[in-house]
């Protein structure tokens, strides 16, 4: 049904593939009602965070960014400006709201860290994948297997705790967990 593996080289051949929907982003408590308000009634969302890289050995920084993104609308949650509400918390805490992504037991982590909840409803892409004999687990590679595109990487490394977060870095932060949403919806139609 799939391919195993994707090398390098078929991945460059993909077309480049990113988030063309509406992003939100939560900096301040007026847009984090609203944000909630919609998040609350989705049955699936896409997961992801960014944390400020560090240089320094031994140095680990907090989530700067939560990303949780529909088909349509991707929300970034600015955690280093409004840390991790209980409103945004319940939402991570709900087994009634599927939240997808890759490597997400680190970012769960990494989260509480910040602030301490119990997760609920997450789902590991790189476990279900291999259900269709998918044996690459990097999202850039799972979107290409399943997807047939290619996602840019080149934000990964940028400042996420910067006063503002630029259209790039926005973009970016909003493909990553719009992809991971997009890929198990494939899955799940190839499953039928």
């Amino acid at each position: 049904m799939f391919q195993e593996y994707i090398t390098r080289e078929e991945l460059d051949e993909l077309p480049l593939k990113a988030f063309e929907g509406e992003i939100v982003v939560v900096d301040q408590n007026e847009i984090l009602e609203s944000a909630i308000n919609y998040l609350s009634n989705q049955k699936m969302l896409g997961f992801d965070t960014e944390t400020k890289p560090s240089f320094k050995r031994g140095q680990v920084n907090q989530v700067a960014l939560l990303q949780l993104s529909t088909g349509k609308k991707a929300f970034l949650f600015r955690i280093n400006k409004i840390g991790l509400p209980e409103s945004l918390k319940k939402i991570l805490s709900s087994p009634e709201i599927l939240k997808v992504g890759v490597a997400i037991h680190d970012d769960i982590k990494g989260l509480q860290r910040v602030s301490p909840f119990k997760p609920g409803g997450f789902m590991e892409l790189q476990q279900q994948v291999k259900d269709y004999g998918i044996n690459d687990f990097s999202l850039k590679k799972i979107a290409g297997i399943v997807l047939g595109v290619r996602i840019s990487k080149s934000q990964r490394l940028s400042n996420w705790e910067s006063d503002e977060l630029t259209e790039a870095q926005q973009c970016y932060a909003a493909t990553d967990a719009w992809i991971s949403f997009q890929i198990l919806h494939s899955l799940s139609a190839a499953s039928l």
